[in-house]
């Protein structure tokens, strides 16, 4: 915490200095958001490469005095609660003033950018993302306030927890992790008793795009028990974008690729060709958008996509047949299709990339 308060204060202390020599004080800030300053490295996914081009966000100038002031009053707020070590939400900040920070995003990218200036990770700043997967499986451990918790397979899972750090004790006898993009895959895996039918395993969902917390868990539970980890995701460009997020990390979360990203993860399904494999009828697949087309030919481009073969296969069947499909579509098959044939087939013999 000394440290963190550390930093805040020589960024005030620097917009000092310059208010005495009369000039207009600016903070610079790495510009993260652009994939020019983001390099892909096999052991780490997408990370900001080293002396990473800054951009400065001037108090003199009409586009970014706003951003300016709102940095100024988060980094107060920050310091407040290291100081009294006190725990805020990214929600909890915005709705201090709603007026003056206009909408939830600004908040979560001035945290995002304070985080990457400071190169201090958020919980650290003392500030909570909000909690939205869920756990389920052959898994225990014990919370930061001495809560022990069971994720035992039944029809409910275990919230995610918002201290992901703070968990210890893990237990586990789990063979494999599977990472599953929707809420109601994951539920329908839950009823039919997955995780104990096959061979003991963790479930998890980010219940779509994963929040900061999910991504922690993941990580954690590699390191922790180092067990396979396979992503169950639509065959769609959405679903490929999700599995990289958790792979290969983001682009706007590139400074934090060291705890969160988890590159031996496989993709299990349901691929592209499996559609074609498994003769799902034509009418059960959806057209592609002009999103779809667009979001597929920037993931093609990626530089991890260069040094997955198989993956690159996937993606051009997928741009040929200019259609996609949810994992709901193995239902046409028959109602417990995906916990019955395909994933235990899979996991038996190999299946994934």
């Amino acid at each position: 915490s000394s440290a963190v308060l550390e930093a805040i204060e020589n960024v005030i202390q620097d917009v000092f200095k310059s208010l005495a020599q009369n000039k207009a004080p600016v903070l610079t800030v790495p510009n993260r958001a652009d994939w020019r300053n983001i390099e892909f490295k096999d052991s780490v996914g997408l990370q900001m490469i080293p002396h990473c081009p800054t951009k400065q966000i001037r108090s003199d100038c009409p586009a970014s005095a706003t951003k300016f002031a709102l940095i100024l009053k988060i980094l107060s707020m920050i310091y407040k609660m290291v100081q009294s070590d006190t725990y805020a939400t990214k929600r909890d900040i915005y709705y201090s003033d709603t007026q003056l920070f206009g909408s939830q995003s600004v908040v979560d990218n001035i945290i995002n950018d304070i985080s990457c200036m400071l190169k201090i990770p958020r919980r650290s700043l003392h500030i909570l993302s909000s909690t939205k997967g869920f756990v389920a499986g052959n898994l225990s451990y014990t919370e930061e306030d001495g809560t022990k918790v069971h994720c035992t397979c039944s029809a409910t899972a275990v919230t995610v927890p918002s201290n992901v750090q703070g968990i210890k004790n893990l237990i586990s006898h789990a063979k494999f992790m599977l990472i599953v993009e929707k809420d109601a895959t994951f539920q329908r895996l839950l009823d039919d008793d997955f995780c104990n039918r096959l061979s003991p395993c963790i479930m998890i969902t980010g219940r779509g795009v994963p929040d900061l917390n999910t991504r922690l868990l993941v990580r954690k539970l590699w390191d922790t028990f180092q067990i396979p980890t396979f992503t169950l995701m639509d065959a769609d460009p959405h679903g490929v974008e999700i599995m990289c997020i958790y792979k290969y990390g983001s682009a706007s979360m590139s400074f934090e690729a060291h705890h969160l990203t988890v590159p031996s993860i496989k993709w299990l399904g349901v691929l592209p060709s499996d559609l074609e494999r498994l003769n799902i009828p034509k009418d059960a697949l959806i057209p592609f958008t002009k999103r779809d087309h667009n979001k597929l030919a920037s993931i093609q481009k990626r530089p991890y996509i260069a040094c997955q073969p198989m993956w690159k296969k996937e993606l051009e069947i997928m741009a040929a047949s200019k259609l996609k499909a949810e994992i709901q579509v193995l239902t046409s098959l028959s109602p417990d299709y995906l916990s019955r044939v395909y994933l235990p087939n899979k996991l038996q013999f190999g299946g994934w990339l």
